[in-house]
């Protein structure tokens, strides 16, 4: 593991302005400096050019624009921009608090790694809304802690609103695929290549997430059909956990149905999300915030879950997933 000289923060964007500012205005109130940021326009039709210049004064910062390509080639671009020797992602939506680089330069320090990942969290700012969703896509109830919690069912993988790696892991492994699930599929590659991946949990950013639940709900239904995909390129990838949203829809479909025969039949799954609705009134402080935590939490479930059944059964009861393995294997990154 070579030392970190200069990070390089590296964002893809693709219509969002308004959340560039806030991203922007974070950086430059960073307790240390000493770090470069690169946006990449994806061919966005609303640009965030007037933001970037309003900044360059107070950041070091590179402003690029591009045919739309999507982000993983955004991302890809932005490294080969770049002059440290550690890039950092964050996602658009995101907001870093003051002390995310010193923090993040401490942990590099005192817990060397070739690849890290950080946890999200909600900001004091969010509505009530993005506090639910953020609720119920980090509660161990819904995702059984993988996506940074305290307390996993599965391996830690990093994801792309809040990871980054060295030079040596891109000058050998090579960049991001164009595909859904693209940061399960790099840490994997960065795993199987015998690198280093570590979680740190004091390196946390404020994630937006979707604004509205019908977003919300396509975003995590495409997370569940993409499961199937990388279990296509890495055979045995697949665990129990990432079963368990699947089992969740067709159990309480079950038992919603059985509860018109037999009322007592509908108790687990009541009892289950009383259960959420309880802490997420103790996560999140807030009554509301818990009420609206189990309509996002059944959301992030049954859409996760309906996405995986769906691909499943296409891709491989069906046997329709070949085509789209063979493709995502002749992209950059194989």
């Amino acid at each position: 593991m070579a030392s970190v000289r200069y990070i390089s923060i590296i964002v893809p964007v693709y219509n969002r302005p308004d959340e560039i500012n806030d991203l922007l205005k974070s950086l430059a109130e960073q307790s240390d400096p000493d770090f470069e940021i690169i946006l990449v326009e994806d061919g966005s039709t609303v640009k965030c050019d007037d933001q970037a210049r309003q900044f360059v004064s107070k950041l070091n910062l590179q402003y690029f624009y591009k045919e739309n390509e999507g982000r993983s080639i955004a991302r890809n671009y932005g490294i080969e921009h770049a002059h440290g020797n550690f890039f950092v992602f964050v996602d658009s939506d995101c907001i870093l608090p003051p002390d995310y680089i010193a923090s993040l330069k401490r942990e590099l320090h005192e817990n060397p790694t070739d690849c890290f990942g950080g946890p999200d969290d909600a900001h004091e700012s969010f509505t009530d809304l993005q506090k639910a969703i953020n609720y119920s896509m980090t509660s161990f109830l819904t995702t059984g802690g993988i996506r940074g919690g305290k307390i996993k069912l599965e391996k830690f993988t990093p994801r792309t609103f809040n990871t980054g790696f060295s030079k040596e892991v891109y000058e050998k492994v090579g960049g991001f695929r164009e595909m859904f699930s693209e940061d399960i599929d790099m840490s994997t590659r960065i795993r199987l290549a015998g690198f280093k991946i570590l979680l740190y949990h004091d390196v946390r950013v404020f994630h937006k997430r979707r604004v509205d639940l019908k977003k919300f709900w396509r975003q995590v239904h495409v997370f569940g059909m993409s499961r199937i995909t990388l279990q296509l390129l890495y055979p045995g990838s697949m665990k129990a956990v990432h079963w368990l949203p699947a089992l969740f829809v067709v159990g309480a479909i079950a038992m919603i149905i059985a509860s018109f025969f037999w009322w007592p039949a509908i108790l687990p799954l009541a009892a289950y999300l009383l259960a959420v609705w309880i802490c997420g009134i103790i996560a999140t402080r807030s009554f509301k915030i818990g009420t609206l935590g189990i309509i996002t939490s059944l959301i992030q479930l049954c859409g996760y879950g309906t996405g995986f059944i769906r691909a499943y059964v296409w891709k491989i009861l069906l046997r329709h997933g070949r085509d789209e393995q063979q493709e995502i294997n002749m992209r950059k990154g194989k």
